[in-house]
């Protein structure tokens, strides 16, 4: 299969496209190119061709050929989002409609649009919203992730499937790595300053699914027959991995043995949802979870010991969306719209 894949320089990006490749398909990348910097260590053994554009300046040659698209690249998480919540719109919903369409004409069959458990923003669903649940988007970017959904669902016909993925919140080991997730920050401040000091009282319920287990779920996506995955929302992740923020701090602290916790009063953050994922573990063939928060925490712990992580590279621009973002704005490498910036002596891209 020839598959386009938006965001290969991403923190899921980069994992997907080298599992894609292992599996013998024909991968193409596209990113823009902003967390170039952000790289940690050496872990994928494949990398594809990446074209540096941003989506907005995708065209309709880019699509051409293409059997599959995969749409990751969008301004990621809700700090970022809430940056510029107009430059979120203009990328996350409209730039996003535009490439589905894009696709589309071009006679593209499959597009993979990555969006998130966040969408449910505040459940009190005992068993857990499921892919029929009312949303309630809380932030910008998530609010985006719902106006995209509903924006292409109408596009399917017999010649265009989307399928709508609604990652859990990730975690684990990425070569592009982010220490602005929640499992990631706090197994970095655990190994940078032996302490984990919340902000609130960790009661909220989240979703977590590891990197690794994102892609195996949009690879049996892009393979799976037609009509499992046409115009279909999928959760992505495992009912036995919903945790308290609370017991992921717990975990932690006891893989990073020697790490003082402690917590804070009731948080402002409504966001507070736990997910059933029974949909994609009974009708997508091929997926299942290999990995739970513990496992994801001792591969952290693992590999700040063998890369000798110092707090200094943990707190490093590259590793957490929003300073990228605001370092880029500041040093005016990219315009108010977030287009790269021309130099007197040529372009920076």
């Amino acid at each position: 299969m020839k598959v386009l894949i938006t965001g290969t320089e991403g923190y899921l990006g980069c994992l997907l496209a080298a599992l894609l490749l292992r599996q013998g398909h024909d991968v193409t990348g596209i990113d823009t190119g902003f967390y170039k910097a952000g790289w940690l260590y050496n872990g994928v053994d494949l990398v594809p061709k990446t074209i540096n554009k941003d989506i907005r300046h995708i065209t309709l040659e880019d699509l051409q050929g293409m059997d599959a698209v995969v749409h990751m690249a969008e301004l990621s998480n809700d700090p970022t989002g809430q940056l510029a919540p107009h430059i979120t719109h203009e990328i996350n919903f409209k730039g996003s409609v535009r490439l589905a369409e894009l696709a589309k004409q071009a006679g593209v069959t499959r597009f993979v649009y990555m969006s998130s458990c966040s969408v449910y923003g505040f459940s009190t669903e005992p068993e857990g919203a499921s892919e029929a649940s009312p949303v309630d988007p809380q932030t910008a970017y998530a609010k985006c992730k719902v106006m995209v959904e509903r924006a292409i669902a109408p596009m399917a016909d017999d010649d265009f499937s989307p399928t709508f993925m609604r990652n859990a919140t990730a975690f684990g080991a990425s070569p592009r790595m982010r220490f602005d997730i929640v499992i990631n920050n706090l197994a970095g401040l655990a190994w940078t300053t032996k302490e984990i000091k919340m902000n609130s009282d960790g009661t909220p319920w989240r979703p977590m699914a590891h990197g690794l287990d994102i892609a195996k779920a949009t690879l049996c996506a892009l393979e799976a027959p037609r009509d499992i995955i046409h115009n279909q929302i999928f959760n992505v992740g495992d009912t036995s991995n919903n945790y308290r923020v609370k017991d992921m701090a717990e975990i932690i602290a006891d893989v990073f043995t020697g790490c003082k916790l402690s917590f804070g009063s009731i948080s402002a953050d409504r966001r507070n949802y736990r997910v059933c994922f029974d949909k994609i573990n009974t009708q997508l063939p091929g997926f299942k979870c290999e990995w739970d928060a513990r496992r994801g925490v001792q591969q952290l712990h693992d590999l700040f010991t063998r890369i000798e992580l110092t707090e200094e590279m943990f707190h490093f621009r590259g590793y957490t969306r929003l300073k990228q973002l605001e370092y880029l704005i500041r040093t005016q490498q990219i315009d108010q719209d977030f287009f790269w910036k021309p130099l007197s002596n040529g372009n920076i891209s």
